[in-house]
C-alpha cells in the first residue's frame, strides 16, 4: 500500500509516499480502506524530532493519527463492527501513527455520520478526542464562561461547539478574519495579544471559569485571566509545568518531568459527536484537502498555523 512516512527526522522534505506492507488488525481492532485521514501539529511535532527525546519513535514511521473509511478487515473480540461499514476513528496513541495510508488499523472508532463528508469525517476523530479530554478535564459546566485560545483551528472549532453543547459560554480567540466564522460555531471572538485581558473583561465581567489554550506562548497572561493555573489545559504550550499549568496529551512519553503522564483519552466523545453531528450541532470544518502525494503541503499549511479547521489528506476514489 502507500503510505506517507519518514526514515529520519527533520523538515518537510524527509517525507516520503512510500510502498510499505499493509497494516492488519489485531484483537480489538478494524481496519479500514482509507477515505480520508487528518494531519496535525502533532504530526509535525514528531516528524521534526521536536520530541524525539520524550516520545521514542521506530523508524520508518507512518504518519497520521485519525482517518475515515470503509471497514474491510475485524480483529477478534470486535463487536458493533461489519465489514463495509462506514466510520472514523484514530489509531493506537502508542504507534502516534499510521492512518495517512491507504489502510489504517483504528483501535477506537465511531459510524460516520450521513451528514459528513468524508473529508470532514477523516479529521474529526483526533479533534474530537482531544476536544473532549480537555473539557472533561476542566469540568467546567453549564452558566459557565470558557475561553477558548486558539479557537478557529482544527481542535478549538471542534472544541467551540462540543463546549456550547454542554450549556458553556464560550469565548474564542481569533484573527479578525475568523471572527464571523467563529459566531457561526457558537463563540464569541476576540483577537489575541496584548490587551487580551481587557478584552475578556468586558465581555465577561463576571470572570472565565475555565481556558482551554490550543495555540501556546501565552500562558501567563492565560492563567491571569482564570485566575488560577489550575483552571488553564494547554495542548500546544510545552513549557507548560513552569507555570503551574497542565499540559494534556495522550501520548506515551519515555520522560514524565518533561510532558507529564498522559491523560486518560476520552474516546466516548466519539458517540457525543455522532449524536451532535445528527443533530446538526457539530461540524468539522477543513481548512483545505491534499492528495496523498502532497503531504508535504498539507505539512507546511499545518506549520504555518493559519490553517482555519483541519487539515486533511484526501485518499477518496476519483
Amino acid at each position: 500500500m502507500r503510505a506517507i512516512q519518514f526514515s529520519e527526522y527533520g523538515p518537510v522534505s524527509v517525507l516520503q509516499v512510500a510502498e510499505i506492507e499493509a497494516p492488519h488488525a489485531g484483537p480489538g481492532e478494524i481496519r479500514i480502506t482509507v477515505r480520508a485521514s487528518g494531519v496535525t501539529p502533532g504530526d509535525t511535532y514528531v516528524r521534526s524530532g521536536m520530541l524525539r527525546d520524550r516520545v521514542p519513535l521506530k523508524l520508518p514511521h507512518v504518519t497520521g493519527v485519525d482517518a475515515a473509511g470503509v471497514v474491510d478487515e475485524i480483529g477478534d473480540g470486535v463487536t458493533g463492527a461489519g465489514l463495509g461499514d462506514e466510520v472514523f476513528g484514530v489509531t493506537a496513541m502508542a504507534r502516534l501513527g499510521g492512518s495517512n495510508a491507504e489502510y489504517a488499523v483504528l483501535v477506537a472508532w465511531a459510524p460516520k455520520p450521513p451528514t459528513w463528508s468524508w473529508q470532514e469525517a477523516g479529521g474529526a476523530a483526533g479533534s474530537v478526542e482531544t476536544a473532549t479530554r480537555v473539557l472533561d478535564r476542566l469540568n467546567a459546566g453549564t452558566g459557565h464562561t470558557l475561553l477558548i485560545q486558539g479557537a478557529a483551528g482544527a481542535v478549538g472549532t471542534v472544541a467551540v461547539q462540543l463546549a456550547v453543547a454542554r450549556g458553556l459560554t464560550v469565548i474564542g480567540t481569533a484573527s479578525e478574519r475568523n471572527h464571523d466564522f467563529l459566531r457561526s460555531l457558537g463563540a464569541t471572538p476576540t483577537t489575541y495579544g496584548p490587551g487580551l485581558a481587557e478584552r475578556i473583561r468586558e465581555l465577561a465581567p463576571a470572570g472565565v471559569q475555565a481556558v482551554f489554550d490550543c495555540a501556546g506562548g501565552a500562558l501567563p497572561d492565560l492563567t491571569a485571566i482564570a485566575g488560577d493555573a489550575a483552571r488553564v489545559v494547554t495542548i500546544a504550550d510545552f513549557a507548560a509545568a513552569a507555570h503551574g499549568v497542565h499540559l494534556s496529551h495522550g501520548a506515551p512519553v519515555s520522560d514524565a518531568s518533561e510532558l507529564g503522564g498522559a491523560d486518560p483519552l476520552a474516546f466516548h466523545g466519539f458517540e457525543t459527536a455522532v449524536s451532535l453531528a445528527a443533530q446538526g450541532r457539530l461540524r468539522v470544518p477543513v481548512a483545505a484537502a491534499f492528495p496523498l502525494s502532497e503531504a508535504v503541503a498539507a505539512h507546511e499549511l499545518s506549520e504555518s498555523r493559519h490553517a482555519r479547521g483541519k487539515i486533511v489528506l484526501d485518499l477518496s476514489p476519483r
